[in-house]
């Protein structure tokens, strides 16, 4: 998804109060990671969402892509993992998911545990579905190792 500079205030995620950020995955406090999808247009952890997300160079370029919400925040903000179709078989960064209805394509997908992101409910463009509790829980469990989440 491309999108112009006037429109770019637009975009669910992109700017302001509600924009998503990358959060420090060591500093963020205590993390519950709990399965709780209630398909209602909110994310909850166990949902995969869609959202603007920043490039990691940080300079005000990103694109609309799938996120996996793995905790909610005291704050009302919720943590995330983004969504890859790109292969990265063997990459220990990436747990493999499998395919699912996030990706019209039917292609499989891997979920990246090195960056960490804060995602808005205002920030969100749409509720895409649930994982199942053995994939979510698969990701959680790289998370906790690499983070020492409990």
């Amino acid at each position: 998804m491309r999108v112009t500079a006037s429109a770019a205030h637009d975009v669910p995620g992109r700017s302001g109060p509600s924009a998503t950020t990358e959060a420090d995955p060591r500093r963020v406090g205590v993390v519950r990671t709990e399965y709780s999808p209630a398909h209602d247009g909110d994310p909850d952890p166990g949902e995969i969402v869609w959202t603007w997300v920043p490039y990691e160079e940080n300079d005000g370029r990103g694109k609309d892509r799938p996120l996996l919400v793995v905790a909610r925040e005291a704050a009302g903000t919720f943590l995330a993992v983004q969504l890859s179709s790109k292969p990265h078989d063997g990459d220990r960064e990436w747990v493999p998911i499998g395919s699912g209805p996030w990706d019209r394509s039917g292609r499989d997908s891997w979920v990246g545990v090195d960056r960490v992101l804060r995602l808005h409910e205002q920030g969100m463009r749409r509720e895409a579905c649930a994982l199942d509790r053995m994939r979510f829980n698969l990701v959680v469990h790289r998370l906790r190792e690499r983070y020492g989440w409990r």
